[in-house]
């Protein structure tokens, strides 16, 4: 590990400032990406900027149709919550299954959103629910977020702050995990909206992504046999030692059965 300076601002405002002044400074919650690549010397900050004492950005809220929830909110907490289970119970269920005991009890929304790491829960739910980024300068719409592997549309300087996430008619999630690492190998959150079908993948691509042949089939028709016959293009899908590409197209027509029948 590099030496760095070491920062821990009280308020959204100050961590920004923070940010700006120094290109090479990295954010930090969770830290279950950077902490390892820091450890292995494959990143170099000249600062972290420590946000875990930045109140504003934590908890759980309603707020008419939609959920709310702070970027500093832990898994644990948003699988174990009484106000997501009520609304939103495929997102409680998807908290509640990301990585093991320690990840859930450290990891947290917001890192996880942001990192968009193709093999993270949370991207599915935030694409498939159609949520909107609150940011300390914006809101994004999650089809405008996510860009690519660990890309999005956020600046160097703009921290995710909140995910609000609208309440949907239905809605359900599946994966199939890697039994070592449980990152995903290929997983589906499907939901009923107040706009429409809504179907996205994760852990196959190296982004998360819209299934829009299998949306389209269940607009007209809310039944696995809508979807019996997609077939998942493997072109683009990430292929390596856990899985071929031919593989991770088959486990998305599997996982989005599951998560339909999940969904009810």
């Amino acid at each position: 590990m590099y030496d760095f300076s070491y920062h821990k601002p009280s308020s959204v405002a100050d961590a920004v400032k923070l940010l700006a002044a120094d290109p090479d400074a990295k954010a930090i919650s969770g830290g279950h990406t950077l902490l390892p690549a820091l450890k292995h010397r494959l990143n170099k900050p000249t600062s972290l900027v420590d946000l875990s004492g930045i109140a504003e950005m934590k908890g759980i809220k309603r707020e008419g149709n939609a959920i709310i929830i702070g970027a500093l909110t832990r898994h644990v907490e948003v699988a174990n919550s009484d106000v997501v289970k009520g609304a939103i119970p495929a997102l409680a269920y998807l908290a509640s299954h990301i990585g093991d005991n320690q990840v859930r009890n450290r990891g947290t929304i917001g890192g996880s959103v942001s990192n968009n790491d193709p093999a993270a829960d949370y991207p599915s739910a935030v694409l498939g629910l159609g949520a909107t980024i609150h940011t300390s300068k914006r809101k994004i719409a999650a089809d405008d977020f996510f860009l690519g592997m660990f890309t999005t549309a956020m600046e160097a300087d703009e921290i995710l702050v909140a995910v609000e996430f609208p309440i949907p008619e239905k809605a359900g999630y599946a994966k199939m995990k890697n039994p070592a690492s449980r990152y995903v190998m290929a997983g589906a959150f499907i939901a009923k909206t107040a706009s429409g079908v809504r179907v996205a993948i994760n852990g196959a691509g190296p982004c998360v992504f819209r299934q829009t042949a299998m949306e389209a089939a269940l607009a007209g028709n809310w039944s696995a046999a809508a979807i019996a016959g997609i077939k998942q293009d493997a072109d683009g899908l990430n292929s390596d030692i856990h899985g071929s590409a031919e593989y991770r197209a088959h486990l998305v027509g599997v996982m989005a059965k599951r998560a339909l029948a999940a969904a009810g």
